[in-house]
């Protein structure tokens, strides 16, 4: 892999492609990377999962104008076949959709609800020490009243692979609480390599999947198995919390918004600003205003709406209040 002029590496960006909301959002994406980051030279390549068994639908993007701006924005989009998940846990395209990529160079993964707001080649990656979104709450495991607690759930995954459970915590949080132990997003990741990542990645997601431990007994995976996989991947290949500088990714270079009612309830004005910006063209705007959230949101100032009710210096700790407070005012649009 090629490196630039003042000596960092050039990456591939991979985000996931599919029917519906998601192939909008690549198309987004695409767009808002070639407009902030104009000097991004890897390849951004839109991994789609193909009809087989274990789809029951068509999972494509399908519409011919999304393809048609993708390629205009120099998106590859490059079909995968899933082997292991499917519609049963769509999640898993992430997982399987690594297998497309340039084996042995090094990759970025975004969620394609993830808006580039900032040049990405100004992130200094240490592509040997993989990491993932920090943006989380303690969504896993939730713990259960005379139950196992939150070390020996961990434990017993990490026993589960042979890894050393102590060197992954973070000793400066109280033990039993949930930020002591290695939890992301997995909204966005990166690594050296993409097979040596993706194939540890499906072992482990699968092997959970199929034989978790018995501390694991009363936890849902649904839908919370890759986020339950990532960071044991993550501390296998030796990476960690924070090898990126913070404030960055999730900050002042990508938004990972999720649906367009949290973004426009949430985030900053200048993320707000950013995706008018990128939307506005005409080229663009005829896309997007296809699917019909985007065009209420974004072009019909319903996300207007949604943002003036709130402060967004003081908003809801827990996310849930925000979704309970859009859907109330019937502006919850996905």
């Amino acid at each position: 892999m090629a490196t630039k002029s003042d000596g960092r590496q050039n990456f591939n960006i991979m985000i996931v492609g599919q029917s519906g909301r998601i192939g909008y959002e690549a198309a987004l994406f695409a767009a808002s990377l070639r407009r902030f980051s104009p000097g991004f030279k890897g390849r951004l390549i839109v991994a789609e999962p193909q009809p087989g068994p274990l789809w029951p639908g068509d999972p494509r993007i399908g519409a011919e104008s999304v393809y048609e701006l993708l390629a205009q924005m120099d998106a590859e989009v490059i079909g995968f076949e899933s082997r292991q998940f499917g519609q049963s846990y769509p999640y898993g395209n992430k997982i399987e959709g690594l297998s497309v990529l340039p084996e042995g160079e090094p990759f970025v993964f975004f969620d394609s609800d993830t808006l580039v707001t900032a040049d990405l080649t100004d992130i200094p990656f240490d592509f040997s020490r993989p990491s993932a979104s920090m943006r989380r709450e303690g969504t896993w495991p939730q713990i259960e009243l005379y139950g196992p607690g939150y070390s020996q759930i961990w434990k017993s995954l990490y026993d589960k692979f042979g890894l050393d459970f102590e060197s992954s915590l973070d000793l400066s949080q109280p033990d039993e609480y949930w930020q002591r132990y290695l939890y992301f997003n997995a909204g966005w990741f990166f690594g050296d390599c993409p097979r040596k990542f993706g194939d540890l990645f499906l072992e482990y997601a699968c092997a959970i999947r199929d034989d978790p431990p018995e501390e694991l007994i009363c936890q849902t995976m649904q839908p919370w198995l890759d986020q339950v996989a990532l960071p044991l991947v993550i501390h296998a290949l030796g990476g960690g919390r924070g090898t990126v500088p913070d404030g960055l990714l999730d900050g002042s270079v990508t938004c990972h918004y999720r649906l367009f009612p949290l973004l426009f309830a949430r985030e900053s004005d200048a993320v707000i600003a950013a995706l008018s910006d990128v939307a506005t063209p005409n080229k663009i705007k005829k896309v997007l205003k296809e699917y019909e959230p985007i065009k209420k949101m974004v072009y019909q100032n319903k996300g207007a709406k949604v943002r003036a009710l709130f402060d967004q210096s003081n908003l809801p700790r827990r996310e849930q209040a925000i979704r309970n407070r859009i859907k109330r005012e019937n502006l919850w649009l996905r």
